[in-house]
């Protein structure tokens, strides 16, 4: 056989290779999964558990692609998903385009955007507040050493190193979030980047997803970023205590995000509309950049039997999930968060909540 022919055999079989391994383009095939998933890296490794979790309970199987907010939402719209997830919720520009009719938006679990950092040499926990978070993403202030650093780190060691910031270069719902909370305490973060999931970054690195953040950041001496609590642990990385409402240095923590959501629940109005920002809360003990994340779904589904099994999943998660949230580093929801969503849920299936 000449080896131009040689070629064309084994492309062929890479192809049908390619093929029954769900396609070129990297995605697992979808034979035998019941619901497939897009959107957010944020609950990225409780929703992994879950999945997991839930299949061995129910039989059901749940593909899920971490691609960000903003693919999650985007895909949603299109209708190539059966639900998609995200921390920053979809606009009223998002929901028109929406193929499939009148999309929910309902809170599954809390956590919070930690501020992470790598300074060699340097093992106490760093002290920041909001206005110098938001100077050090803008670009204003450019040593570690600075004079605003050290003023709230007195005795700290600080080094003579240029601070390196790095952000996420893909449409993020972590971004969205910080973008929230550096909104309400910085002007000038308000008029610049302000608040979205495609911040318009003006200096630093940028990184795709919570993964590759985490990632790069950890690699990186001297360098500021901002990830998902639990990508924070499970790196290693070093997480500053962030000055609250209150005057109070707070780490992130589920206690912290606990406080932070302790009176959603009451602000929910009689509508199904759940889109509640918890950022710079006033309870004292509240971790400022804590957040509700959502899971989107069609309120009519095109495939009436998988709309049901998506609603299993999440009074699941609701109830049955939260063990693994708490694990993970998550904060499940406020009983009462959770009796307004389960009455959503209600209504679209019929059922009355476990």
């Amino acid at each position: 056989m000449c080896t131009a022919r040689r070629h064309r055999v084994v492309l062929s079989v890479l192809v049908v290779i390619l093929a029954a391994c769900g396609g070129g383009d990297g995605s697992p095939a979808n034979s035998g999964v019941d619901l497939t998933g897009a959107g957010a890296t944020f609950p990225y490794p409780l929703y992994s558990r879950w999945f997991a979790d839930y299949a061995v309970k129910t039989g059901v199987k749940i593909n899920y692609q971490s691609i960000g907010s903003g693919g999650g939402i985007r895909q949603l719209m299109e209708q190539t998903v059966d639900f998609g997830a995200s921390e920053a919720p979809a606009t009223a520009d998002e929901l028109a385009r929406a193929k499939g009719g009148d999309v929910l938006q309902v809170p599954l679990v809390a956590g919070a955007v930690s501020i992470v950092y790598n300074l060699p040499g340097v093992t106490a926990t760093l002290r920041l507040d909001g206005p110098l978070v938001a100077d050090l993403f803008l670009g204003k202030v450019t040593r570690w050493n600075d004079a605003r650093i050290q003023t709230l780190n007195p005795g700290l060691a600080l080094p003579d190193q240029a601070v390196l910031v790095v952000f996420r270069a893909d449409p993020s719902g972590s971004g969205y979030v910080l973008g929230d909370y550096l909104s309400r305490v910085s002007p000038e973060w308000k008029a610049g980047p302000g608040t979205h999931k495609e911040l318009q970054w003006p200096v630093g690195l940028g990184a795709k997803g919570n993964e590759g953040l985490a990632g790069q950041l950890k690699l990186t001496p001297y360098a500021i970023g901002f990830v998902e609590l639990a990508y924070a642990r499970q790196n290693n990385l070093s997480v500053a205590a962030l000055r609250n409402r209150s005057g109070a240095f707070i780490v992130p923590s589920r206690a912290a995000i606990s406080a932070a959501i302790a009176d959603v629940a009451g602000r929910v109005g009689p509508t199904d509309d759940f889109r509640l920002s918890v950022v710079d809360g006033e309870h004292p003990a509240a971790y400022p950049i804590s957040t509700l994340s959502w899971l989107l779904l069609y309120r009519t589904p095109r495939d009436p039997a998988k709309g049901k099994k998506l609603v299993a999943f999440i009074r699941w998660a609701l109830h049955s999930g939260r063990a693994s949230a708490e694990a993970l580093d998550y904060e499940p929801l406020p009983a009462g968060l959770v009796a307004r969503v389960d009455g959503v849920l209600d209504a679209l299936v019929g059922a009355r909540a476990p």
